[in-house]
């Protein structure tokens, strides 16, 4: 058991995540650091699933991996598991197929016997797990600023009724006013209220279900940044909230790229824009083409990770005319999995361009780079935008039409020189704020503290 291990008794944690990569491996990475001190963890994930997930299980000998059958579900391509393997509006099927293993999963609940099991999006768990007398722990990988903003009980009781000029502010009580919506970010949650997501059962009622029947309920996140949000919840819920501490990805143990650490390093230090939208993120062909304009506009060398844009197989027959000749030498379009956090911490990285998914905004912290805010209108990538831009300000917001939500190759490039300017106020301000957010990360025993802190609260619910 490590040395920092907190007081609390070692215990049996069975982890159900959403079969998607996205939250896959944040459970994993929480499992890493509960092993560390000793607890058992049985995972649960899809079969062909676990040969991706293998590597980042630092502590076999206590972190077990259940492979689970994924029914087939009719409209989905065979042998389809996860999210990564279809398009996005096949997400729902892919949550169908999780709901058809309830029977496999009391079964393999029933025999293992943990004390509590962690889930996301199988608002089902609560109930199954409290007729085997186990407990059930509802881990969210969205904030808590986005959940007490989004599904507060008070925005539930609206239900389908809610309306955009509803969402355009926050609900009442809501602890930080800096922090409300855009009209074009208000009319697409106010459309995902009829959002059905797998199984005939909405989306915010498969997330608010969860929260509601669960015994407790955590998230990645320390009091210093979530805390108001956590109490927040806590009230309108009536039930503990967790937080696990920032959970920061362990270092990698292999080395960039040849490939990437060459060409990085043919620019001076800072000088790089690394701009990365994420998995799931696939820009409209005008959006695509104004982001990467943008980026030649700035006049910085940068790498780009994309994915085509919709209607293309492959980035290069995407491209704006004349864009490969003229960044030559200082801009790749690239598409494909790459690097990232061996990518963030290159000398040469002085600015990161992120979709705003929470994984890439903690490697974001972590670093000493500047940040661009471009969040993707789906998922919580809005509300941690506006928490990194208004609350914390340690990044610049690209601006959009407030109606149409489509941001301009001059808006890309007018953020990016913001904050690549050494003599700029507002960067300096910026970099000064990200300075005392990244040291607290990453000061002696801070994580280790929280995570300690987590296991003590876990080991309450379960006593």
């Amino acid at each position: 058991m490590d040395s920092s291990s907190s007081s609390s008794s070692p215990f049996h944690i069975a982890m159900f995540p959403w079969f998607a990569m996205g939250h896959l491996t944040p459970f994993l990475h929480l499992s890493n650091k509960l092993a560390k001190r000793g607890h058992k963890i049985s995972f649960f994930t899809p079969k062909k699933t676990q040969s991706k997930l293998d590597q980042f299980n630092l502590h076999p000998h206590l972190i077990t991996f259940y492979p689970i059958n994924v029914p087939h579900v009719e409209g989905l391509p065979h042998g389809a598991e996860t999210t990564s393997d279809v398009s996005l509006s096949l997400g729902p099927l892919i949550m169908t197929a999780m709901d058809r293993t309830e029977k496999d999963i009391g079964l393999l609940l029933t025999e293992l016997k943990p004390q509590v099991v962690f889930f996301d999006f199988t608002y089902w768990i609560p109930s199954l797990a409290r007729r085997l007398g186990i407990k059930s722990f509802h881990y969210l990988i969205i904030s808590p600023a986005t959940t007490s903003y989004s599904t507060s009980p008070s925005r539930m009781k609206l239900g389908r009724n809610i309306t955009e000029h509803d969402l355009l502010q926050p609900p009442p009580g809501y602890p930080v006013a800096s922090i409300s919506l855009h009209a074009h970010e208000a009319r697409f949650l106010a459309k995902k209220r009829t959002w059905e997501f797998g199984s005939g059962v909405l989306f915010y009622d498969r997330i608010y279900g969860g929260l509601s029947l669960s015994d407790a309920i955590g998230f990645k996140g320390c009091r210093e940044i979530e805390g108001p949000f956590v109490d927040y919840l806590q009230e309108q819920l009536g039930k503990p909230v967790l937080l696990s501490g920032p959970v920061l990805p362990e270092r990698p143990n292999n080395v960039l790229d040849e490939k990437w650490s060459q060409w990085l390093g043919g620019f001076k230090g800072g000088s790089v824009i690394y701009c990365a939208l994420g998995s799931e993120w696939i820009l409209e062909i005008d959006q695509f083409h104004e982001l990467l304009l943008g980026l030649e506009l700035t006049g910085f060398p940068f790498l780009a990770v994309l994915r085509p844009p919709i209607g293309f197989e492959t980035i290069e027959a995407a491209l704006p005319e004349g864009f490969e000749e003229r960044v030559q030498g200082r801009g790749v379009a690239h598409s494909g999995w790459i690097q990232q956090q061996l990518i963030l911490e290159h000398e040469s990285v002085g600015c990161f361009l992120t979709h705003c998914g929470a994984g890439s905004l903690t490697e974001a912290l972590i670093n000493k780079c500047q940040i661009v805010l471009l969040p993707h209108v789906d998922g919580d990538h809005i509300i941690n935008a506006r928490m990194m831009g208004r609350n914390l300000k340690v990044g610049v917001e690209i601006e959009k039409g407030e109606e149409d939500g489509w941001f301009t190759r001059e808006s890309v490039s007018k953020a990016v020189k913001i904050v690549m300017d050494d003599e700029n106020e507002i960067a300096s301000d910026l970099r000064a704020n990200h300075t005392k957010v990244r040291d607290l990360l990453l000061s002696d025993n801070f994580e280790s503290a929280c995570v300690d802190s987590f296991c003590q609260k876990l080991q309450d619910l379960l006593t």
